[in-house]
């Protein structure tokens, strides 16, 4: 049975959603896969929705590891990360612990999974770890508001999402997976045509995020993000993707950049648009 490890900060529904979104494919036998362990950066009772994050983990029956990251940082006086820098020496000592904890499961396969720390050098050379991003291999980075805006900026005729191998270098791992669709086609056309002559500015100051344009991206990136996690994982398990010492490759052992599956994810998501 393919071995796999969760990581989550468990925030949010979100999380709850994605966890959920691969163990229906579990239990209807889509997925030929078990989850080992989850691995939580909370502890209970530090959150009402992390709580609630942990009674599904425990009512599916899996081993459920938490170590809390705020309590960590504040016993040891830990100062603030800065993005883009090498982690800070107690942030790496909260991953050799995390290591620790979790010594005796070897999941094949690791999933962040709404987990919001950046993995440390030795995290990411202990596990493969795949993580979504909201774009396309060669579309913007950056949070997914801040993708949607810069598509707008750009005009840009598709998007999509991708699933990456997890560096220590933020959203640069290797591509494992990717999914893309069209965003200047006849049902999107009014969308552009209403915002004609404005810039992202203008239109951030006047409706933000509730710009139909905005949402309508939003829309068709969200119906597939779930998809593209679970048929990504089902590619790795069945060895159509394989992960080796940080490379991505076919069945044949070629080096890739990233697996297509826009064809699958628009197959599964016809009808929910």
């Amino acid at each position: 049975m393919f071995e796999l490890g969760w990581f989550s900060t468990a925030r949010g529904k979100g999380s709850r959603n994605l966890l959920t979104a691969v163990l229906d494919s579990i239990q209807k036998g889509e997925l030929k896969a078990r989850i080992s362990f989850v691995f939580c950066s909370r502890e209970p009772g530090e959150s009402a929705e992390t709580d609630a994050f942990f009674e599904l983990v425990k009512n599916h029956k899996i081993p459920l590891v938490t170590f809390s990251y705020q309590k960590y940082k504040t016993r040891v006086n830990g100062n603030d990360e800065i993005p883009g820098s090498i982690l800070p020496q107690w942030r790496l000592d909260y991953d050799r612990e995390v290591i620790n904890r979790l010594k005796e499961y070897n999941p094949q396969l690791c999933v962040l999974a709404g987990y919001m720390l950046i993995m440390g050098p030795e995290m990411c050379s202990r596990y493969n770890i795949i993580n979504l991003h909201p774009a396309t291999p060669w579309g913007p980075k950056g949070t997914w508001k801040e993708v949607i805006w810069e598509l707008m900026q750009q005009k840009a005729a598709e998007t999509g999402a991708m699933i990456h191998l997890v560096t220590p270098e933020l959203d640069r791992g290797p591509v494992v997976s990717y999914c893309r669709f069209p965003i200047q086609t006849d049902s999107f056309k009014p969308l552009w045509d209403s915002i004609a002559g404005r810039t992202v500015n203008d239109i951030k100051t006047a409706e933000g995020e509730d710009n139909s344009l905005f949402k309508a991206i939003r829309h068709q990136e969200t119906i597939r993000e779930l998809p593209l996690i679970v048929r990504s994982i089902k590619a790795i398990s069945e060895g159509r993707v394989n992960i080796r010492k940080g490379q991505v490759t076919d069945n044949c052992g070629q080096t890739i950049p990233g697996y297509d599956l826009s064809a699958e994810i628009d197959h599964l998501i016809q009808g929910r648009e």
